[in-house]
């Protein structure tokens, strides 16, 4: 997939792949949808994103991990914060991204909504 002068771009963007919940794969086998990087003039690698679905479940599954526990033990506060990041990421613009939201922090809906609009009333 890469030859030895492009190892430091390969390194330098499989962390943002990976956090994206992205795949990379040759350039000869980019598809249509997938985001084709250069490096020095040259393709490198390829890059096939997730659907916004799966990346919301990705980012959740980040999320938990950085926290060190299932999102759905935080307290009020901490979901409270988690919302306002996920909001900032556009999760809530994906289709039943609040219900996964809500599922995945142990609350209601509603209760999401409601931590949405305290952020939009202050």
């Amino acid at each position: 997939m890469t030859g030895a002068g492009d190892e430091p771009f390969i390194t330098a963007v499989k962390p943002l792949v990976d956090a994206m919940g992205g795949e990379m794969l040759p350039p000869d086998e980019a598809g249509p949808d997938d985001v084709v990087l250069a490096w020095a003039g040259a393709d490198v690698v390829a890059v096939r994103l997730p659907q916004l679905a799966d990346s919301l479940d990705h980012i959740l599954a980040a999320m938990e991990r950085k926290k060190g526990k299932p999102l759905a033990d935080l307290d009020r506060k901490a979901k409270q914060e988690v919302v306002r990041t996920l909001e900032a990421r556009g999760a809530f613009s994906v289709r039943h991204g609040v219900e996964t939201v809500a599922s995945a922090l142990g609350v209601s809906r509603f209760t999401v909504y409601n931590y949405l609009n305290r952020e939009k009333g202050n």
